[in-house]
């Protein structure tokens, strides 16, 4: 997830298009390309390919490579343009949101429903005829739970809809995967886990320095619902728990030595940020002495570094 920088002016005041309707097509066209949202997109893909050149034990072919981003990155456009369809109520009253197209009137929502459900539709034919058809389903299913089960049933109603809505997002391990062999295989599913443990401690950092925002709305994310020092003890508990299962590879057989160097200090680097601020919120320090973007900073960094590893590591064995 990315910060998006705002104006300062109220919060829920949408910004209008030029006088008299008029709508630049350069503009237009930004606009469309923002409700794919591609800094999220750049993670997705991070996790994705890094897998192909572990699946494939060295290089995969790479119209392969070209075919698998492509599609990936239709996928997941398509969905993030049907969640901002969704959430178009909500974005209009959250200063990190206000910038978006449906709020600013760039893009109608029926024109965004149109194109996040045309993305959807051609990124499952695309995988399924120039990818395969099992990455195809895989694809189809993180959209439709990241659109269906995180934001129409769990984002507005509970607190743990980061953690299992973030399973849509550790989806890209699997298609990676599935791309190259047309199978799955339980070194996919260890990078699915990591994944999975990684997205809470991810994006808490940054609930907790938005979460006025969120509590404005009534979406319940951790850090609204509880206190801060609550909030980074679970980071700690997910991130002892991610570490351990990146770790896991290795003695399976599937990674060799520079992957498990990287692991172990870049993910003890994780937990000393963890601990730290855990120990700032036991120590009752809030505003930005609390410091919790640093964590979000890192956890990018992390996950960068972690799959370039995945993808070297065969190159070294």
């Amino acid at each position: 997830m990315c910060v998006t920088a705002v104006e300062s002016r109220p919060a829920g005041v949408a910004l209008t298009p030029s006088p008299g309707g008029h709508r630049p097509y350069g503009a237009r066209v930004k606009a469309f390309v923002a409700l794919t949202k591609p800094r999220i997109i750049e993670l997705l893909l991070i996790t994705t390919v890094p897998v192909m050149f572990l699946a494939a034990q060295g290089v995969p072919d790479l119209w392969l490579v070209l075919t698998t981003t492509i599609g990936g990155y239709l996928s997941a456009g398509g969905a993030n343009a049907l969640n901002m369809y969704i959430d178009r109520d909500i974005d209009a009253l959250m200063d990190r949101t206000a910038q978006r197209p449906l709020v600013t009137g760039m893009v109608s929502p029926r024109e965004c429903l149109a194109f996040g459900i045309s993305l959807a539709v051609v990124s499952t034919l695309w995988f399924g005829l120039l990818v395969n058809w099992l990455s195809a389903a895989l694809a189809l299913g993180a959209l439709l739970f990241y659109v269906v089960v995180y934001t129409m049933l769990l984002k507005r109603r509970t607190s743990q809809n980061i953690i299992w809505g973030g399973i849509a997002g550790c989806m890209p391990v699997l298609i990676g995967w599935s791309s190259v062999t047309n199978s799955l295989s339980w070194a996919a599913v260890i990078l699915f886990a990591v994944i999975f443990f990684w997205t809470p401690p991810h994006y808490w950092p940054l609930s907790m320095k938005v979460k006025e925002d969120y509590a404005r709305v009534g979406v319940p994310m951790l850090p609204v619902v509880a206190s801060n020092r609550v909030v980074a003890q679970q980071i700690v508990v997910y991130s002892w728990v991610m570490v351990a299962v990146s770790l896991l590879l290795t003695p399976l057989g599937y990674t060799g030595w520079f992957y498990t160097a990287v692991a172990l200090l870049a993910g003890g680097f994780w937990l000393w940020e963890a601990h730290g601020l855990q120990n700032r919120a036991k120590s009752g320090v809030t505003g930005g002495k609390l410091k919790e973007m640093r964590l979000f900073h890192w956890s990018i960094t992390y996950v960068s570094l972690l799959f370039l590893a995945v993808a070297v590591d065969p190159f070294l064995r």
